[in-house]
């Protein structure tokens, strides 16, 4: 073979294996698990918009609204606290969630939400969060931003009118929080100790930062039924 030839023909190899490359990574850019250009991490968003008290659907923003889970020993419960927090340069609510381990409390987060008032669309604007040791001794806060610090961005917790395939994430703060879901559907029927629930959203959950997933259910006017092991048992309104 000339040297020409023998030039034409790496060159020819060069190109057909930079081309399956860059087909693989194509492939793998479309695949939820890998979290590129397939969920939308940023939101057109006027924040005038943006109130700490209303509800849509599957998520409640009214203090005093509270919702308790079990998994056997293990509880967690979600308070709509009667506190505000200006993150962002947005007013939220605090919602505290409260999970305890064999009746010891484990972790408490105080999350912050906005509505808009408009869409309807929940907006996540970060959480502070305490982890306890079986001493009651607080160990840690990991998990913890908040948007606008260190380069984080709120995210959208829970659409006004979810449609199949939505795929957005939750919390955008790189290397701390990156949650993300999908709607998997609209129609979900959802038996819990609380009730039997009908057509209930469901989503698929994962993560930017590591792999696999995890479903959740919420009800309609009720809001988040089952999440991981835990499922509804108790849900208390606020008083008139």
């Amino acid at each position: 073979m000339s040297l020409t030839r023998l030039v034409l023909a790496v060159a020819a190899t060069l190109l057909a294996v930079a081309f399956v490359a860059a087909a693989v990574s194509a492939k793998e850019e479309g695949k939820p698990e890998a979290g590129k250009g397939t969920f939308r991490d940023t939101f057109a968003v006027d924040k005038a918009n943006l109130v700490d008290t209303g509800k849509n659907t599957y998520f409640i923003l009214q203090p005093g609204y509270r919702l308790i889970y079990e998994d056997g020993k293990d509880t967690l419960t979600i308070t709509v606290l009667d506190e505000t927090k200006t993150v962002d340069g947005v007013k939220t609510r605090v919602v505290e969630e409260r999970e305890t381990k064999n009746g010891r409390l484990e972790e408490v987060s105080r999350n912050y939400f906005a509505i808009d008032k408009v869409a309807g669309d929940v907006y996540y604007f970060g959480e502070d969060v305490d982890m306890y040791d079986k001493s009651g001794k607080v160990t840690g806060h990991g998990g913890s931003w908040l948007a606008g610090v260190n380069g984080a961005r709120f995210g959208l917790m829970m659409p006004g009118a979810p449609k199949v395939g939505d795929k957005y994430y939750q919390e955008v703060a790189p290397g701390t929080a990156l949650d993300r879901a999908e709607v998997v559907s609209v129609t979900e029927n959802f038996k819990a100790p609380a009730g039997e629930f009908k057509n209930c959203l469901r989503t698929r959950e994962s993560s930017g930062l590591e792999s696999g997933s995890e479903d959740k259910w919420y009800a309609p006017d009720v809001g988040l039924v089952k999440d991981a092991d835990f499922v509804l048992t108790k849900v208390e309104k606020p008083k008139p």
